[in-house]
């Protein structure tokens, strides 16, 4: 028999994992996913169906500029509206992931339609074997160009592509500013992706820019013996990769960037470990490793719950998500992408090879500004179906609340948030100085999304 503890306990769970695996959901879709199962629903996100979205000639039309994008910022509409809208959001949050660590920088690739390939290249192998996804990058000739790969020959390699490889794409450094390879492994590296280039591209036309290739050349690639990691041979781009991946330290580094963009800002060495065996034991397979990981008693627990520091595009497209208010992709949704930069991410333009620094450091005073005045002002849209859904539910709620159950109304409908006690002290004394809170009457609505505004202005809101 389902208790009323245990269906809160369950919309609570699944409202974590959608907060993780995506950008958050409706109480409405919670329910819903409810209704299917914990480990049924996160089979459906790690296996997204292929195939371009249905409304995608819809959202060319609209956004007119993104079609030939000469820059990020032409581009950047097309991705904010799927981040916002899609009904894949593991699919687009692992792209996030995957742009944030295989990082290319739009400004100085200066080439929107090659930004928009690479955020579609993540959608489609995000969730493979980690092989594959570094080989897909290295093929990727907006990484050769940002990294300049089209500058390494035959006998005159440059190092930036081996070396940001293993410091920054797979196997990281320790904090003595060390690592499991040296400083002759990157030369090697470096060596074994000579040839591996982008095509020189034509100057924009005035339709808009050409198309980014690869070009392997087998004339400017050094096919003499190397030795890597400890192992010696006529070794390629591709067979660097492959001993890569067999590393202990590949698989630690890449189970903690998981761990820290899914599960906490604060490492477990423990589960981390664990995640590490899972990577190894399945031949670096990301979709078994986040399988292992969102099933996990240590994700479904309590500590690691809004122990994570929201990126600004989970605020932006978690709040959009919430109201659910977008049907057409419109000037207003084009903006998405604008007000996730204002908060310090901007989108399909991360700031270095090293991506964005994340967790905290995600918030400082000008930051949080932004992010509770966008918030407040999304949750204040009462005429978007997601707002008006939250008013129902919380009248639902009964006939005239106190204002401690009115408060858990409100945070159950915004897709069971909790809050400190401090919080909810200062909330429930804010509701109690007003009137007895009833349904019907006429500042109902309002008071409402007043409380759901203060809600998400809490220092708490800020986590997820």
């Amino acid at each position: 028999m389902t208790t009323v503890a245990t269906k809160h306990e369950d919309v609570a769970l699944m409202a974590h994992l959608f907060r993780r695996a995506g950008f958050g959901a409706t109480r409405d879709q919670l329910d819903r996913y409810v209704a299917r199962g914990y480990e049924a629903t996160v089979e459906e996100l790690l296996n997204p169906q292929a195939g371009e979205p249905e409304d995608q000639d819809l959202v060319d039309r609209y956004f007119i500029a993104s079609v030939e994008a000469r820059a990020a910022g032409h581009a950047d509409p097309q991705w904010a509206w799927r981040l916002a809208t899609s009904e894949k959001p593991l699919e687009e949050k692992i792209a996030l992931f995957w742009h944030g660590l295989l990082a290319v920088g739009g400004v100085k690739l200066d080439h929107g339609v090659e930004m928009l390939t690479e955020i579609e290249l993540f959608r489609r192998v995000g969730l493979d074997k980690f092989r594959t996804i570094l080989l897909e990058i290295s093929r990727n000739p907006g990484m050769m160009y940002w990294l300049d790969n089209q500058n390494s020959h035959k006998g005159a390699p440059n190092e930036n592509y081996g070396r940001e490889l293993l410091e920054l794409f797979s196997m990281g450094i320790d904090d003595l500013g060390g690592g499991a390879y040296t400083e002759d492994d990157v030369k090697t590296a470096a060596r074994a992706f000579t040839g591996w280039a982008s095509k020189p591209t034509p100057p924009p036309f005035f339709l808009g820019p050409f198309p980014m290739e690869f070009r392997f050349d087998p004339a400017d690639h050094d096919d003499g013996e190397k030795t890597f990691l400890g192992e010696t041979g006529n070794f390629n781009g591709e067979d660097i990769i492959d001993i890569i991946v067999k590393q202990r330290a590949t698989a630690h580094f890449i189970a903690m960037r998981l761990y820290l963009f899914f599960v906490s800002n604060n490492p477990n060495d423990e589960e981390i470990e664990r995640l590490a065996d899972v990577f190894q034991e399945t031949d670096g397979d990301i979709r078994s490793t986040l399988r292992s990981l969102f099933n996990s008693d240590h994700f479904k627990s309590a500590e690691v719950r809004f122990s994570k520091t929201k990126s600004p595009a989970e605020v932006v497209f978690g709040a959009a998500r919430l109201t659910d208010r977008f049907e057409i992709p419109d000037m207003d949704s084009s903006t998405l992408a604008n007000q996730a930069m204002f908060m310090g991410q901007h989108l399909l333009n991360p700031p270095s090879v090293e991506g964005w620094h994340e967790g905290e450091e995600w918030v400082d005073s000008g930051a949080l500004i932004e992010r509770i005045n966008f918030a407040a002002s999304e949750v204040g849209r009462r005429d978007s179906p997601g707002v008006s859904q939250m008013l129902r539910r919380v009248e639902s709620a009964g006939d005239e609340l106190q204002p401690d159950e009115f408060l858990d109304a409100c945070l159950d409908a915004l897709g069971s948030i909790e809050i400190s006690d401090y919080s909810r002290a200062a909330l429930v004394e804010h509701v109690a100085k007003g009137a007895p809170v009833a349904a019907g009457t006429p500042d109902f609505d309002d008071r409402t999304i007043e409380t759901l505004q203060l809600i998400v202005s809490t220092p708490e809101f800020q986590y997820c």
